[in-house]
Order: C-alpha cells, then structure tokens, then sequence
C-alpha cells in the first residue's frame, strides 16, 4: 500500500498553486483528501490477470465518507470567500452529507433536495446530523437537480452541485494524489460514472500534471454506469434510472459533454455494467481485499472485469480503480448481498461450534 504523505491539513493548502485560490483565501478544510491507494494483488489473480498492477483509491476514507469532500471544501471555501450566507444541492446522498458537513465548518446555511425513498440511510442521517435542511421530493435526482437551479438563479444561495466550476476544481486533486503515489499516471482509470463531474475531474487532473511535465502520459479515461442508469451509453437521457447503486442513479448528467471529450480525448471507454455485476465486484472486491465500498464504487470494479473479459486490457498495464464511497454509507445493501443465518444460538460451546460448521 502506498500513501501520499500528509505535510498539510488540507488538499487545498497542497495543491494550492493548481487551483484557483489566491494567498489571501481562508480555506475551509475537514483534512479531506490524502486517501490511500492499495495494491490490489488477490483482485487481479482473481480477474485472471496477475500481470496487471491494479490500485484501489480508497476515497470512501474521506471525513464524509466519499470523494465529494474533495470539491465540496473548494465550493465551499470559495463560497466564503465571495460572501455567500447559504449553500444549497440536489444529491442521491453523498453531496448532501459532504455540503452539510462543510457547511456546518464554516457557519453557512445549507438546504439539500433528495429523491424521496432513493437515497441510503446512512448518507440521509449525515445530511440531518450536520445540520442542513433535508427537502425530499417526490421526483428523481435530475428534477432535483432541476429546482436548485431555478432556486440559485432567483434566490441568494450558492449552488454546490458540480456545475459549480470549483467542485471540479478540488475533485481534480485525486488525480495528483494517484501519479505522486505511482511515480506516474497509470495505463487506465476505471471509475464510476452518475452526474459524469468526477471522471471530468480526473481528466482535469492527469492532464494538467501531465502538460507540468509530472507524468509521462494521460491514462484512458473507463467510465462506467449503471445498466439501468446509463445514458451516456445509450446515448440519450434516461428518464426513469433505476439501479441499486443509488449514488449512479441519474439519469441526465450534468457533466456529460465534458465526460464524453475526456473519454475521447484519452481514448478511453464508457460503458454499462448490471446490477449483478455490481453486487459481484462489490462482495469481491470486500471478501478478497478486506475493502469495504459502497455498491456505486464497486461499479469501477464490475467495469474492470467486464473489459477484462471482453479483451479490452492490454498485458502488463496500471490500472487505478476509484472507490468512491465508504461501504458504511449503506449497510441495508451489504446485509441483504450476502445473507446469514443470524438467528441466535445458545451460549454454550457445543452449540457455538456447531455453528462454527467445525
């Protein structure tokens, strides 16, 4: 396993020359970032393919528990800086917890839209905990989507959803942190693919350290989506998404122009994985490597395996894997993928080595 070593408490401070702060802005910081990258040797000797060196980016190990917190400190640090009282997002659950967790660092009012009965449990009790407002709609993630931008227009609340350009800006860090652990940019980046921000992000990222000369190449941008949430695969809007990976399910995301050219630009792929797949990657990736992620993280993994089989992955290449979200987000999934009989036994030994099946 490698890690980046943290000199600073923030990824902004580090970075700060490759994002747009002055020397003047307070940066609002919860010690995002710096999360680690393992080796993921049993993976790849269960793919079939030990010649690859595959890494996980463990971004589930953020202080929210997912990669958001990467771009929400630079919108939110930014908000500060331009006076803003109030933050406002639309979010299948991530965004929600990491904007209302930021908020709450730095004194502003936060209001989340959620699609009711759609977002996990875990990412919901943040959202409260933190403080915000929680809103649930009768609707999905992109009506949501659709009301915070009339709201930001007509009223004074600062959007923090990606289409708030600092959002990319931060999430673009992720990419330093992999060529620093590395040494270089890897061959692939598989990564999950719902509102289309963070493959944008790394895009940004690899390419800009790449023309700084800190990389010798731009790694092929592998997006994947949900089968039933993939629009950029089928190439239209999706009206009704409907996948168990609740942090992919959108249905017209917001960043798709800017996903598709760092796809083509790379010469990478976007792709659909099913829900099965998913739930195989993400009980996988857990009972071999001891990673617990969330089911829309595994999607990155389920992606690999799809494009291993189909030949689409050169011999003796570096693959990083973005795990987006901390399995603890949504326990209820973990718990119905991989039943047990957890019914009581009495408490004595006979019976507890019975069960032991010894």
């Amino acid at each position: 396993m490698t890690r980046v070593m943290q000199s600073e408490t923030s990824i902004l401070e580090r970075y700060r020359k490759f994002l747009p702060l002055t020397e003047k802005t307070k940066i609002i910081t919860l010690g995002e970032g710096f999360t680690p990258l393992v080796r993921a040797r049993n993976l790849a000797r269960a793919l079939g393919r030990e010649d690859l060196k595959i890494h996980l980016k463990l971004e589930g190990l953020n202080p929210t528990g997912s990669f958001k917190d990467r771009g929400m400190c630079m919108a939110i640090t930014r908000a500060v800086e331009e006076g803003s009282r109030a933050v406002i997002c639309a979010s299948t659950g991530n965004t929600s917890a990491s904007a209302a967790a930021f908020s709450a660092q730095a004194g502003l009012k936060c209001f989340v839209l959620l699609p009711a009965g759609n977002v996990a449990m875990g990412k919901l009790a943040q959202a409260i905990l933190y403080g915000s407002t929680v809103i649930q709609i009768n609707g999905n993630f992109d009506r949501a989507l659709e009301l915070v931008k009339e709201i930001g227009e007509n009223y004074p609340v600062t959007i923090v959803n990606s289409i708030n350009p600092y959002r990319l800006e931060g999430q673009k860090t992720g990419a330093f942190e992999i060529i620093e652990s590395l040494g270089d940019a890897p061959d692939y980046l598989a990564i999950p693919v719902g509102n289309a921000g963070n493959i944008t992000a790394y895009f940004r990222g690899f390419k800009l350290w790449h023309e700084e000369g800190k990389s010798t190449r731009i790694p092929k941008m592998c997006g994947f989506q949900a089968a039933g949430a993939a629009p950029m695969v089928l190439g239209r809007p999706v009206e009704n998404p409907e996948t168990i990976a609740t942090a992919i399910r959108i249905g017209n995301p917001a960043s798709w122009e800017f996903a598709n050219s760092a796809i083509d630009e790379s010469g990478g792929m976007i792709d659909a994985v099913t829900d099965e797949a998913i739930l195989e990657a993400y009980k996988m990736v857990a009972t071999l490597e001891g990673v617990f992620c969330e089911p829309a993280s595994a999607a990155s993994i389920a992606g690999l395996k799809k494009s291993i089989e189909a030949g689409r992955i050169a011999e003796d290449k570096t693959i990083a894997c973005i795990l987006t979200g901390n399995g603890l987000k949504d326990p209820k999934c973990a718990l119905e993928a991989c039943k047990q009989d957890l019914d009581p036994v009495e408490a004595d030994l006979k019976s507890v080595i019975k069960a032991m099946g010894i």
